[in-house]
């Protein structure tokens, strides 16, 4: 049997969360982070609600590492990406033999997080035979390798995340409701970033600076103006969308002073009045390369400057998206 240590007590928790890159004082953020704590000491299957880029995945480790399964793996698993053909090879691992390319045995990744924590990230994209063979497995929590005789026991716990209504899905016939009640054991919701008063500002001045130290840039400052602005924006993408934002600027802009209210920098998609002087097509070739350009930098600081894994990422031809990086004029060792 497995041994845990006791779970953070309520005097760590601040920092704990600090440690866990969920930052704020908000409100609203600090009612999340008491149900977080509530839950991460019950070790039962948990989901997590809220829109894209609120912090799902942060708020799914923070229960694992707040929980006395901390010492164990955390293994995030996209679910739009488990093709159902690899399904059960990619959750349970296989035999050596059991298909034409298992020339050895594969450990699965429900046996990864063996103690620890499977977190299953968008559900809501899982299709309807993945529903099925994951309810099987929440019902007893045993499974069986492909090409394996043994049945075998996973002990994992299941944090589930959707940032769409699974009940609605339920209703529409997209989603099993028997599943939706086993994720729904416990329950957390992220709050979207326009509820969270000034936390779009102090999150901003976390990024500005731990991106000015990660790419080795000088130290800037916002523009009182643009501190106006990133406080009153309603942040459709979240954090998320905050947090891509600042890295452009990071990554772009040579200015010591930092200011989105320019008319140019606060028109996303760049139709500042210069380029509405020019013709149609200028004006168009110039968005193109902006986007592009844009794209390639926050791709490129997703994958660590690694072109093989942003070609995978943005389902480009690897020798295609390194014309475009040379085009462009990065360096990909800027984003190492």
């Amino acid at each position: 049997m497995t041994s845990f240590t006791k779970p953070v007590g309520l005097k760590t928790l601040p920092d704990a969360f600090l440690r866990l890159n969920l930052l704020g004082k908000s409100p609203a953020l600090h009612d999340a982070m008491r149900v977080i704590e509530r839950v991460a000491a019950v070790d039962a299957t948990v989901l997590i609600q809220g829109g894209t880029g609120t912090g799902k995945e942060l708020a799914a480790r923070a229960i694992h590492y707040l929980s006395p399964r901390r010492d164990f793996p955390f293994i995030p698993v996209n679910c739009g990406a488990l093709p159902d053909t690899l399904l059960e090879s990619e959750l349970f691992g296989h035999e050596r033999g059991a298909f034409t390319d298992a020339k050895q045995a594969c450990r699965g990744l429900v046996a990864q997080a063996d103690g620890g924590t499977l977190f299953l990230d968008e559900v809501e994209a899982m299709t309807p035979r993945a529903q099925v063979v994951l309810l099987r497995f929440l019902q007893d929590g045993q499974y069986r390798p492909v090409g394996g005789r043994q049945v075998m026991s996973g002990n994992v716990r299941i944090v589930a995340s959707s940032n769409v209504d699974l009940e609605e899905l339920c209703r529409s016939g997209q989603f099993r409701q028997d599943l939706m009640f086993r994720f729904r054991v416990l329950s957390v919701t992220m709050p979207p970033l326009r509820d969270r008063g000034g936390d779009a500002v102090l999150l901003a001045e976390h990024f500005l600076q731990s991106y000015a130290l990660q790419y080795r840039r000088p130290a800037r400052r916002f523009a009182p103006a643009t501190v106006a602005w990133i406080r009153d924006h309603g942040w459709p993408g979240n954090v998320r969308e905050l947090q891509n934002l600042i890295l452009r600027e990071v990554l772009m802009t040579d200015d010591e002073t930092v200011d989105f209210a320019r008319p140019a920098a606060l028109d996303r998609a760049g139709l500042s009045q210069a380029l509405l002087d020019q013709a149609f097509k200028q004006a168009k070739a110039h968005a193109v390369a902006q986007f592009e350009k844009d794209y390639l930098c926050r791709l490129l600081a997703r994958a660590s400057g690694n072109v093989s894994l942003a070609a995978r990422l943005s389902c480009k031809d690897r020798s295609a998206l390194n014309r475009l990086v040379k085009k462009h004029g990065l360096a990909t060792r800027d984003f190492r």
